[in-house]
């Protein structure tokens, strides 16, 4: 198979890429490390970008922006790839501000742009969109919470199993990046029901793993363990840092987009998380990461949330298992832990 992966020096990028190529396909991986404009020399993916080159043998790099409309539409009348897996992306919450343009263009546009090349040139192909969980804005936020020693966690049961895909999107905050994501995911799957294209939003929790390049911005797993190492101030902002995420590591991701390749359906959304039992509150991650470096963790408080943050965050996984039973959690918290400290010890 011909698997064509956007954004692929990032991270879930990245991963899907080693994934299918270890099983013998061929990988056709857009990337032109935008990520460094987005946020500078620390989120450069240019090491990534030749770990691939370097480690795979059916690996073609493209130095290709999404935003060019007509590069894309060559591209894919050229390529006609048998899967696409869509993880390009302006990802921070934060960024999104000061860059509207760019994000809205990158985001919305570029998926756009993908979308209707796929149209034109290859409608059969599966096309897989690493979408967010921030397309809920902050309406999780008007769920019932309760607050435990180190976390603040649902106090409806009907939330018991984290936020499923029927929660609504509308009348909330989303933040500039939610918005631009939010355009995307809809367009995915309208040219799914319009025009029959197999294809899936993911619904994406914090995604991280060992080859994260992650920043204050974006990556919150990855940015605070980092900082751990270093020894370096990591700075909690709001909610008295109990605030709750669920963590997938990127290869439990990519296992996922194989099963939906091999079996898609049609404009599916899906919450691609750790769920409950992979959550943490940043209180909980310093202690975890300080039972396996030693290092006591550096950090300071501002008592002030981040516009539209979610208080607590997990996703609800029935809907996947129900669809993909062959599919589960693979990598538990700590082992995501313990790969995040051992690839950033080789690069700092």
């Amino acid at each position: 198979m011909k698997i064509l992966v956007t954004g692929s020096s990032g991270l879930i990028g990245s991963e899907v890429c080693v994934y299918f190529a270890e099983q013998g396909h061929s990988i056709y991986g857009i990337d032109n490390n935008q990520r460094a404009v987005f946020f500078g020399p620390q989120g450069d993916t240019r090491w990534n970008q030749e770990r691939l080159q370097t480690t795979l043998k059916n690996y073609t790099h493209y130095e290709l922006d999404i935003r060019n409309r007509q590069g894309v539409l060559d591209l894919m009348k050229e390529l006609r790839p048998d899967a696409i897996v869509h993880t390009a992306a302006q990802p921070s919450h934060d960024r999104a501000a000061s860059i509207p343009f760019e994000d809205f263009d990158t985001n919305a546009v570029g998926t756009h742009n993908l979308l209707e090349a796929v149209r034109r040139f290859c409608p059969e192909t599966p096309f897989v969109h690493m979408s967010t969980n921030k397309v809920y804005g902050d309406a999780p936020n008007l769920i019932a919470l309760k607050e435990e020693e180190t976390r603040w966690d649902y106090a409806d049961e009907t939330y018991a199993h984290g936020i499923p895909e029927t929660f609504t999107i509308d009348q909330s905050k989303h933040s500039l990046f939610g918005a631009s994501k939010v355009a995307a995911d809809v367009m995915v799957q309208e040219y799914g029901r319009y025009f029959n294209i197999p294809s899936c939003c993911l619904r994406g929790g914090c995604l991280t793993g060992p080859n994260h390049s992650g920043v204050e911005l974006h990556g919150f797993l990855s940015y605070l363990i980092k900082c751990n190492l270093e020894r370096k101030e990591y700075k909690i902002f709001g909610y008295k840092g109990k605030q709750v995420r669920d963590n997938i590591h990127s290869l439990d991701v990519a296992m996922f987009i194989d099963n939906f390749i091999k079996n898609p359906g049609v404009a599916e959304v899906y919450n691609l998380g750790g769920g409950k039992d992979n959550s943490c509150s940043i209180l909980e991650a310093f202690s975890i990461v300080e039972s396996i470096t030693g290092i006591q963790q550096v950090y300071s408080y501002v008592d002030e949330n981040r516009i539209g943050d979610h208080i607590c965050y997990y996703s609800d996984l029935r809907k996947m298992k129900q669809h993909y039973p062959n599919w589960d959690i693979t990598k538990n918290l700590r082992t995501t832990f313990e790969e995040i400290v051992e690839s950033w010890k080789k690069r700092i």
